[in-house]
Formats: structure tokens, C-alpha cells, sequence
């Protein structure tokens, strides 16, 4: 008789991300995204540049300075698409509805990313952690009834943030 216990499916999509997250080419936030339905993996993304385009781990960041609605200062890389972006992408390029599914991933999606897991149809994300800043991606899931689980109330880190 095995002691061992199953992951439950949450755990056992998060714990795919990070798999999936070995193929990016930003080592800023080497990030992965699974978006399932129905217990099923319906398509998967990782941050990377677009298709044919230098990638950071080549060319380096193409870092640009960001400030937000409270003139907070921060860093992003633009030379890169999100994980969720790429994932999301993938869907419609293969014509992949989503309605309805969970998306994946290691940190509470940016804003942009919000808007388009909400445009997707996307009702449910389950996340690690925090994005330092997530204020407007929590008010508009909350508008827009996407369930949000984030595991942990720690906010993810990262190098040149």
C-alpha cells in the first residue's frame, strides 16, 4: 500500500507551468501557463519573444521604465509576450475555444493579460503568488466574475524589477 499522496488537479496544473515555463527566453521571468477544461490541457504558453524575432536570452532586454497610477516606478522587458499572451494566442491560432476553462500560472496576470483571459472567456485562474502590481487585475476579475485562486500571499520577485 503507497503512503504517497496525489497532487490534487490545481497542484497538478501549477506544478505543469513550471515545466512548461523551462522553454522561455526571458530569464527576467522565465514563466509557463496552462489553460485546461474539463481536466484536460487545451493549450500552454511561456514567455518568449514572438516567432522569429531575437530572444532576450540572444539579444538581452529591451528594458523600458513603467510608471503606474500611483507613479510607482518599475522595469519590464517589452521584447517579450507573457506567458498567458502566448498561450491565449496559441488557442486561437489553432481555433481552441476557451470559454469556460482555468488558466495556470506562476504569478497573478498583468492587467493586459487580465483583460484578455476575460475576453477569452476564461472564468477561473489559479495562480503561486502575487504580482507586485495586481490592484486593477483583481478589481476587474472581481467585475467580470473570474474566479481568482493565488496559493500563496507572497509577492513574486524578480531581477531589475
Amino acid at each position: 500500500m503507497s503512503t504517497k499522496t496525489r497532487p490534487d488537479w490545481d497542484r497538478y496544473f501549477l506544478d505543469l507551468c513550471e515545466a512548461v515555463s523551462k522553454r522561455a527566453t526571458c530569464d527576467r521571468g522565465r514563466n509557463g501557463c496552462v489553460i485546461v477544461k474539463d481536466k484536460r490541457i487545451m493549450t500552454t504558453g511561456y514567455v518568449g519573444a514572438p516567432a522569429g524575432l531575437p530572444h532576450c536570452d540572444e539579444a538581452g532586454h529591451d528594458l523600458r521604465k513603467v510608471i503606474d497610477f500611483n507613479d510607482n516606478i518599475s522595469q519590464h522587458c517589452v521584447r517579450t509576450l507573457h506567458a498567458e499572451q502566448n498561450a491565449i494566442i496559441q488557442a486561437a491560432r489553432f481555433g481552441i475555444p476557451l470559454e469556460g476553462a482555468t488558466l495556470f500560472c506562476k504569478m497573478t496576470p498583468c492587467r493586459t493579460c487580465a483583460m484578455m483571459i476575460i475576453n477569452a472567456g476564461i472564468k477561473r485562474v489559479v495562480c503561486e503568488k502575487h504580482y507586485h502590481a495586481d490592484k486593477d487585475t483583481l478589481e476587474m476579475f472581481k467585475q467580470a466574475c473570474v474566479e481568482l485562486l493565488v496559493m500563496s500571499d507572497e509577492v513574486m520577485k524578480y531581477d531589475k524589477q
